[in-house]
C-alpha cells in the first residue's frame, strides 16, 4: 500500500506544479487594460467625462488666448485687394483701401469697404456694376495683402511689420527681433480695432494677433 500512496502524491505534486505555471502565465499576458477618465479637454469643456474614442475625434476647447475660431474678416485702410470682374479686364485689378476705408474703381467710382467682408465687398461692386454698367456682373475679391501690424516698447526692433495670417503675439515678437533684457516676458498689451473703439487688453503670448493690432511689450521691474 505504501508504494501507491507515493505514486499518488508525486501525481498531486506534479498537478500542482503544472497549474502554477499555467496561472503564472495567465499573470504575465498582457491584456486590455481599462483607464479610468481623468480631467480631459472634453470633461473641462462639458462638465461630465466622455468615453474615449479614437485620436482627433470630438470636440476640442481652447484655453483662453489659444487658438480658436477666429471671427470673419473685416477690411480695413492699407489692405490690398485683388478684385476680378468676370470678362471685364478693364475692372479687374489690384486695388488698395485708402485712408478713408475706400477703394476707387473705374466706371463706379469710390467704393466703401472698410468693416465689410471681401464677399460682402464683392457684392456691393456687383451692386453698382448692375446699376446701367453691366447686365449680370460676377464678382469676387480676395486679400492680396494684410494691413500691417505694429509692435513697441521692449523688443529689439520695434516698428511696423507685415501681417501674415495665423500669428500670435509670440511670433510677432520674434519677428521684431525678440526681448530685450529688461522686457517683461509673461505676456504684452494688445491693442485691437473693433467697431470704430480700440480695444487693449493684457493678454498671454499664444493670443492670436489680427491686422493692424498693436502689441506693446512692457519692462519688467528687477
Amino acid at each position: 500500500m505504501a508504494p501507491v500512496r507515493v505514486d499518488r502524491a508525486f501525481r498531486l505534486s506534479i498537478i500542482a506544479v503544472t497549474a502554477a505555471l499555467a496561472l503564472g502565465g495567465c499573470m504575465r499576458r498582457q491584456g486590455p487594460v481599462a483607464v479610468q477618465p481623468g480631467n480631459t479637454l472634453d470633461s473641462l469643456a462639458y462638465g461630465a467625462p466622455v468615453a474615449p474614442g479614437p485620436v482627433g475625434a470630438g470636440p476640442i476647447a481652447y484655453a483662453p488666448g489659444g487658438p480658436g475660431p477666429q471671427p470673419e474678416y473685416r477690411l480695413d485702410a492699407g489692405d490690398r485687394l485683388r478684385v476680378v470682374v468676370y470678362g471685364q479686364e478693364g475692372l479687374t485689378n489690384t486695388y488698395a483701401i485708402d485712408a478713408s476705408g475706400s477703394i476707387t474703381m473705374p466706371l463706379i467710382g469710390s467704393v466703401p469697404a472698410r468693416g465689410r467682408t471681401p464677399a460682402g465687398l464683392a457684392a456691393a461692386i456687383t451692386a453698382r456694376l448692375r446699376n446701367g454698367f453691366i447686365r449680370e456682373p460676377s464678382v469676387a475679391v480676395e486679400i492680396e495683402s494684410y494691413r500691417p501690424f505694429f509692435i513697441l516698447g521692449e523688443v529689439l526692433a520695434p516698428g511696423q511689420y507685415p501681417y501674415v495670417p495665423n500669428m500670435t503675439v509670440e511670433s510677432a515678437i520674434a519677428i521684431a527681433g525678440g526681448f530685450t533684457p529688461r522686457a517683461k516676458r509673461d505676456g504684452a498689451i494688445l491693442t485691437h480695432p473693433e467697431n470704430g473703439a480700440l480695444v487693449r487688453a493684457q493678454v498671454p503670448l499664444a493670443t492670436p494677433l489680427s491686422p493692424g493690432d498693436t502689441v506693446l511689450v512692457g519692462e519688467r521691474w528687477f
